[in-house]
């Protein structure tokens, strides 16, 4: 049986609630990390549902539950703020185009360092879950393979669920569902679309 969306969007807090999702039980040792895959063009809905619906219930569910909710745009923004780039990125991609502006900041939003970056701004140790969105946002400025490559060493046991507008079959993401991005990638799926 084919799950909908908004099938799949109901099991997320029960999914997240569970021990065996804390715990990353029954994951045969592998690092804790969870992708939740959906329809882009349903965007709005899944972020209406995440912060009005997933994160005020996890609190309430769960009190004792410690996770933290990353836009990767918002860090993105903060990250160029702190070091005086923005207004000079936004005149750059006016007056030299879309290319040159990504090639100028790529020494600066290299995936290790927004790792890095996450890892200095939250408390990984300490938290039960930490969840990453906004991945289309930053495209193609952040490459999410990459970012979950540079999050590995980092995370420990700390059990990680990326949000992605898109497609994940277990072995490769496909961005909006057409960006081919045949990087393998190891991580799990957080509710199958078959049940």
């Amino acid at each position: 049986m084919t799950l909908s969306f908004d099938e799949r969007l109901n099991q997320i807090l029960p999914r997240l609630t569970s021990r065996d999702f804390l715990d990353s039980k029954g994951l045969g040792n592998e690092i804790g990390f969870w992708i939740f895959d959906y329809p882009p063009e349903r965007e709005l809905e899944m972020r209406s549902f995440l912060f009005g619906t997933v994160l005020p219930a996890l609190a309430k569910r769960v009190p004792a539950l410690r996770a933290d909710a990353i836009d990767l745009l918002q860090l993105v923004i903060r990250l160029l703020e702190e070091r005086n780039l923005l207004e000079k990125v936004m005149d750059m991609q006016l007056s030299k185009g879309h290319d040159t502006t990504l090639a100028a900041l790529r020494s600066v939003l290299k995936e290790d360092k927004i790792a890095k970056k996450i890892a200095s701004q939250h408390d990984i140790a300490n938290l039960d879950l930490l969840i990453l969105t906004g991945v289309g946002s930053v495209y193609p400025m952040l490459r999410t393979h990459t970012l979950l490559s540079a999050l590995h060493p980092i995370m420990g046991n700390t059990p990680l669920l990326l949000f992605f507008p898109g497609r994940y079959d277990g072995h490769s993401l496909r961005l909006f569902n057409t960006l081919a991005d045949d990087h393998y990638y190891r991580a799990f799926r957080l509710v199958p679309e078959s049940a």
